[in-house]
């Protein structure tokens, strides 16, 4: 007697965290919802926060707001699927200002998605901006996203990566004084910083990655004259991963080395600190720029942007840098190009 098919497991959802309630998420997430998602999603954030997005954008009609007890396979259509762990956010929660209820709400959203994720329970995980000093205000000593992710996750080796359709740049140092740079750069954190440039080309579907690493100084040193970690830390990191086989060259300048990489012949440049590599990104636009985790056991992607309290609750935030996050998270979780 033949045997009887099995049925097909649904695919796993997309994680959208909601972000400080009193900024711009909510109404990203719902603007999203309400476009139509190329894959089930499930949101961790507050119903209340979501429902009133809906009625400030005017999409309480189309949209309807379901609260969840575990991801299951998620929602699509016109279900906004809620997962709260955390307590209910007061419904005269004050909107376009720091708050320490919001800001220990996006802390327990985030936490509890990167838990669900670690679980195999999530495709991705794509997160809409948090507040510092809001987290701040209620004890949550952290920089940002990318601290939490790894502290959560235990992940000692992870980098942050924003990208657009031109540019990929990842981070050796992040969020440090600039007077603390010089001191942070050693061969050990650029070696690091190289493989994880590899394996975030690799996540996402480039067999064989073209790296290019930034130099710290001026000119990358020239040859000494204004600098020697470059001679000292930098180089002997790159050619470490030559011997391994990686595809990697510089230090460049870092004057040159962006346009470069724009005009194609890089696939990914290692920069040294966090302005060095964000500022080319961000020039090139806000809307389309992505920030990715490189190093976590599951793939996180995220805006490029902050809360934007001056215009939260009035209907004016642009979703394209949330969509675009959405767009590389599906296709690095599927390791597509």
């Amino acid at each position: 007697m033949p045997a009887t098919p099995s049925k097909a497991r649904a695919p796993l959802p997309l994680a959208f965290t909601m972000g400080d309630a009193a900024g711009i998420g909510p109404e990203l997430i719902v603007r999203l919802f309400a476009e139509g998602l190329p894959h089930p999603a499930v949101v961790y954030g507050d119903t209340g926060a979501l429902a009133r997005a809906c009625q400030t954008l005017n999409l309480n009609e189309r949209l309807r707001i379901q609260a969840l007890d575990r991801p299951g396979a998620g929602t699509t259509g016109g279900v906004i699927g809620v997962l709260n762990r955390w307590q209910a956010l007061p419904a005269d929660l004050p909107v376009g200002r720091p708050d320490p209820r919001a800001g220990r709400g996006a802390y327990e959203y985030l936490c509890h998605a990167i838990d669900d994720a670690q679980a195999g329970l999530l495709r991705a995980l794509v997160t809409a901006p948090l507040h510092k000093g809001a987290m701040h205000a209620d004890g949550i000593d952290f920089p940002g996203h990318t601290e939490i992710l790894a502290e959560r996750t235990g992940t000692t080796d992870y980098a942050m990566m924003l990208a657009n359709d031109e540019l990929r740049v990842l981070l050796v140092t992040i969020h440090i004084a600039l007077a603390d740079v010089p001191a942070a750069i050693n061969q050990a954190a650029e070696a690091r910083a190289i493989r994880l440039a590899q394996l975030a080309c690799r996540q996402s579907g480039i067999a064989r990655p073209r790296i290019a690493v930034a130099g710290l100084n001026p000119h990358a040193g020239e040859g000494g004259v204004f600098g020697n970690e470059e001679a000292r830390h930098i180089l002997p990191a790159i050619e470490q991963a030559r011997a391994e086989g990686l595809d990697v060259s510089g230090p460049w300048p870092g004057d040159t080395i962006f346009m470069r990489a724009r005009q194609g012949e890089f696939d990914v440049v290692v920069a040294q600190y966090h302005d060095q590599g964000l500022i080319p990104v961000k020039y090139l636009g806000l809307d389309e720029g992505v920030n990715v985790t490189v190093g976590l056991p599951f793939v996180r992607t995220s805006v490029d942007h902050g809360t934007a309290f001056d215009i939260a609750g009035k209907g004016l935030a642009d979703p394209a840098s949330l969509r675009a996050a959405l767009r590389m998270a599906l296709r690095m979780s599927a390791g597509e190009p």
